[in-house]
Parts: C-alpha cells; sequence; structure tokens
C-alpha cells in the first residue's frame, strides 16, 4: 500500500470541486456571523442563527477555512467545536454557516480505500470514484421492520465460533485493557469472517498503530474488501465523533444495498471519551466518573444503528472495543456498553501474560443470541465445558500444590483429564483460520458424546 499523504491543500480543492459538482445536494449559503471569542476547544460567535449540529466554516488566517460544529448556545451566542487546527482564528473572524447536518461521501467502489475522520482520503489515491452524499446520522429503522438474527456467521475464531457464536447483525463488545491482544483479534475476524465488507473505524487510537494495523494485522487480503476510517488521538475532539458516525453511516450505506457488513469499531470507549470532551467544553455537567448524561444517551443511539435491515436486506454485524481502565468491569462506559450490547467477550490479563491467545475469559463472557442460532447439542456441549473449566480454575491451586485426591469429584477428575486438550481448543494463531462447522466438530469430539449428554442432564 503507498505511504499515507499529508496535502491539505490538495484534499481541501478536491472536495471545493466535489461540491460545485454537486450543487443540487448543497443548500444554499446562510448569513454569516463573527468569532467573539475562543474559550479552550470552544469557540464563541454571534451574529447569525443557527441549530444545533449545523456545520459551520471560520475563516482564519490566509484565507485557511476551518471547518467547525454548532454544538450548543447561551442566550444569542453561539458555541461552535472546530473539526481542525485553530491556529490563525482571530476575534471577529468570519463564521459562514452551512444548512444541513454533517454529511460524508460513500460509494459501492471504494472498498481498499483509507479516509480520515472527515471522510477525505488519505492513502494517495485519489478522490472516492463515483460517490454519493450521506447523512452521518442515520436513520432510525423501525424494530419490528428489522429481520431477527437467526443465522450464525463465522468469525473464524474456534473459542468463538464454538462457545460464544455470534449471530449475523448482532452487535457485540471486545472488552479489554491495554496489551492483552484486541487488536490481532479484530484483525483475525477482519480476515476470516464470512462478510462481503468490512468497515473498521479507528477512533481515538495511536496514530502510530494506524498504518501497523492496515498493513500488519488487516493485511493486504483483508483491506482489499474493507474501508478504513481513521481518526487517531490526535484528532480534534469533534473530528473523532465524526469518525465514529462515518464508520456507521458507510456500514449503513452497504447494507442498504444488501451487502453483509462486518462492523469493527476501535473503540466505542475513546468515541465516549470524545464526547466527553465535547460536552464538559460546552458546560455540561459531569455525572459518573467525569461523563455527562448525554454520554449516555449517545452510546445506545450509535449502537442501535447496527444490525440487520429489513427482512431479505443486509446486514451489519459489528464489533465494538471497550477498553477497561485498569482491566476494571465497573467502569461506566463498560457498563452501559455490556447492556445495549448483544453479548460481550472479555479478554483476560491472566491468560495474556501465560501466552494463551486470544485471551478469553470464558466465565466472563456470553452470545446472547447464540441459544437461538445453533443445534441444541452445540448449546449443550458449551455449557458443560464452560462447566469443565469453571470447576478447574475454582480448584487449580489444590491442584498444583497435590492437595486434591482423585475421585472426591466426578466434574472436576473430568476437568483434570480434559484441561490440557481444552487449553489447547481454546489457543489459536493469529494467521490460522478455523471455520464454523470445523469448530462445532472439534467442540464435540473434545467433549465426546457422553460428556455432552452429562452437561444436558445437569
Amino acid at each position: 500500500m503507498s505511504a499515507f499523504l499529508q496535502a491539505p491543500r490538495e484534499w481541501q480543492a478536491y472536495v471545493e470541486r466535489l461540491q460545485r459538482r454537486l450543487p443540487q445536494e448543497l443548500p444554499p449559503l446562510l448569513p454569516s456571523g463573527r468569532v467573539l471569542r475562543i474559550l479552550g476547544l470552544v469557540i464563541e460567535a454571534e451574529g447569525f442563527s443557527a441549530g444545533i449540529g449545523t456545520r459551520c466554516q471560520v475563516r482564519a488566517a490566509h484565507g485557511r477555512l476551518v471547518d467547525a460544529e454548532v454544538v450548543g448556545f447561551q442566550e444569542d451566542r453561539l458555541q461552535l467545536m472546530a473539526a481542525g487546527d485553530l491556529h490563525g482564528v482571530a476575534p471577529g473572524a468570519r463564521v459562514q454557516p452551512l444548512a444541513g447536518q454533517a454529511q460524508g461521501v460513500a460509494s459501492l467502489s471504494m472498498l481498499g480505500r483509507v479516509l480520515d475522520g472527515q471522510g477525505i482520503p488519505l492513502d494517495g489515491l485519489g478522490p472516492i470514484p463515483h460517490s454519493e452524499i450521506i447523512s452521518l446520522s442515520g436513520k432510525m429503522i423501525n424494530p419490528l421492520a428489522r429481520s431477527p438474527i437467526r443465522q450464525p456467521l463465522d468469525v473464524g475464531v474456534r473459542a468463538i465460533n464454538a462457545l460464544f457464536t455470534v449471530g449475523r447483525g448482532a452487535r457485540m463488545g471486545l472488552f479489554a485493557g491495554s496489551g492483552v491482544g484486541k487488536s490481532v483479534l479484530l484483525g483475525m475476524m477482519a480476515r476470516n469472517t464470512e462478510a462481503d465488507v468490512i468497515v473498521v473505524g479507528l477512533i481515538g487510537e495511536r496514530g502510530r498503530e494506524v498504518k501497523e494495523f492496515i498493513e500488519d494485522i488487516l493485511g493486504p487480503e483483508g483491506l482489499r474488501r474493507a474501508v478504513v476510517i481513521a481518526a487517531p488521538a490526535d484528532a480534534p475532539a469533534l473530528t473523532r465523533v465524526r469518525g465514529a458516525h462515518l464508520s456507521t453511516a458507510i456500514a449503513e450505506y452497504f447494507r442498504d444495498h444488501g451487502q453483509r457488513v462486518l462492523l469493527l469499531m476501535d473503540s466505542l470507549t475513546r468515541y465516549a471519551m470524545a464526547l466527553r470532551e465535547i460536552a464538559l467544553a460546552v458546560g455540561e455537567p459531569p455525572a459518573v466518573r467525569g461523563y455527562p448524561p448525554s454520554v449516555f444517551a449517545r452510546l445506545p443511539a450509535l449502537v442501535e444503528r447496527a444490525g440487520n435491515g429489513s427482512v431479505g436486506g443486509g446486514s451489519i454485524t459489528a464489533f465494538y472495543t471497550v477498553l477497561m481502565e485498569g482491566d476494571d468491569q465497573q467502569d461506566p462506559i463498560a457498563d452501559t456498553a455490556r447492556a445495549v450490547l448483544d453479548g460481550h467477550l472479555v479478554l483476560s490479563r491472566s491468560l495474556a501474560e501465560q501466552g494463551h491467545y486470544p485471551a478469553i475469559d470464558l466465565e466472563s463472557s456470553i452470545s446472547r443470541v447464540m441459544s437461538v442460532i445453533v443445534p441444541p447439542a452445540q448449546q449443550q456441549a458449551m455449557q458443560h465445558l464452560k462447566r469443565l473449566y469453571s470447576r478447574y480454575r475454582e480448584q487449580r491451586d489444590l491442584i498444583a500444590v497435590g492437595a486434591y485426591a482423585p475421585g472426591m469429584d466426578p466434574i472436576l477428575d473430568q476437568a483434570v483429564q480434559l484441561y490440557p486438550r481444552l487449553e489447547e481448543f481454546l489457543r489459536q494463531d493469529q494467521w490460522e483460520s478455523v471455520s464454523l462447522r470445523q469448530s462445532q466438530e472439534e467442540l464435540m469430539a473434545l467433549l465426546g458424546t457422553e460428556a455432552a449428554q452429562e452437561g444436558s442432564g445437569r
């Protein structure tokens, strides 16, 4: 893949040409105002009236235009948040509102492309061909019009396929602290999942990781059917928020064209942090651990946009990573995400430190849709395996010092006997792909018919 380019003037000209080419999509300009003052990250402007979410352009020094958005107001003053660098913006600078909400571009021929949070290409491959204007806010779908989750999705990871089967159209969380392998697991699913289109939203992560994820983890094969939106940590808060919305809007665009979409967003926590940054800047009081109430209202609104479309249409199966600071599962963002998602996979630091990858914690993870999309035999085998795993983990200290005597507990006896094979079953190299059918067969072979029947009777 070609190196990333930094050519803001070139892409600014591209955007202006695109706007001139689509005059029917652009509403007329509204009366302009002026900058009153800049307080922290917020631009206060006056002299015009605009609603929340209205796009604006602020004229900085040397005619440079800074994209901004109305995020609040106080009496007759509007509060704007910039999506670019405020260097050169002076008191009295002109503020030009543009009617309508934030927009982006999408195209059926945009696979393999890398965009920033504003939808501007980062890969140096030129404009997006045959692009269409899309709204970043999406549209609500009547819950009764959605197709129910009835089909399993093969993600190519043995432990997930066998024990936490994902349904097509489900929204799953990937809960992890730093450095436990979440990016590698996302890359495995991106390469191996049965999906027509993969949309990857890298929101608020380190800029160094963007290129590494694309070249080393996603790889050429994964990028060939993917669209990557990168809004790294050094991007303004508004750009990070827009990056999450753009990722979801592009996924919706392909879903509406009947495609099976896999949406990978890394991370939902950074999106929430960007929302917190904006809300605190405009004066909203914090509620829980520094997060204002509006953050907890906007998280479900973003997540609910994923899922199945109408019956017979496309689907969006989404994985959202959730960072647990200090591996705290009671973090307010993690707690909120767990309540609105269709399941969650928790990555264990202790397993990662032992070199056990993927480091999925069987006792803390769950798929809420598995019971309706897999055969009863697999459901019973999964429950029995988790019972054996949990019993062994409870008594592992006694087993390690030789204090456990065989014959005292039949379930523990079986757990001790199967544990080496169980660990081997749960491990998987990042470049290995295990199909759903193969995962099911290996699960049944691991436990055996009698063990599966025993698990179903308890």
